[in-house]
């Protein structure tokens, strides 16, 4: 299975800055591979916590910046209007599933349940 086709949520990242050896391997077999992707939204969740230290924020952006970052673009934006209309699914979660299915990627979270409603998704846990 080829990690190139990944897009990567907000929680995974956080294990990773927490040390969590799953999320480490995961995000280090992404980007040895130059197949690191995040949503623009994930890159706005991790960066804007409230609770960094300056070290800690330091280390979260040297992470970002091996991602490939999605933007949302007018296939992202509809396709998120259609999770929203179809689905009870949180604005974020609906862009961060609708920029995956945008662009064929499969979503790795530990949040599998938040995503369990949209067709077509294909979610992993890297923890599993």
């Amino acid at each position: 299975m080829s990690t190139t086709e990944y897009l990567v949520d907000t929680n995974i990242l956080i294990y990773h800055t927490k040390g969590s050896p799953l999320t480490i391997d995961f995000i280090n077999n992404l980007i040895s591979e130059n197949s690191f992707n995040i949503s623009i939204l994930p890159k706005i969740e991790f960066l804007g916590w409230d609770k960094h230290t300056a070290d800690g924020y330091e280390k979260c952006i040297k992470l970002i910046e091996h991602a490939n970052i999605y933007s949302i673009d007018d296939a992202v934006a509809n396709k998120t209007i259609e999770l929203k209309r179809k689905n009870k699914i949180k604005l974020a979660d609906a862009v961060i599933a609708a920029t995956a299915l945008a662009n064929n990627l499969k979503l790795a979270t530990r949040n599998v349940d938040d995503f369990k409603v949209i067709e077509g998704l294909e979610v992993v846990n890297p923890f599993e």
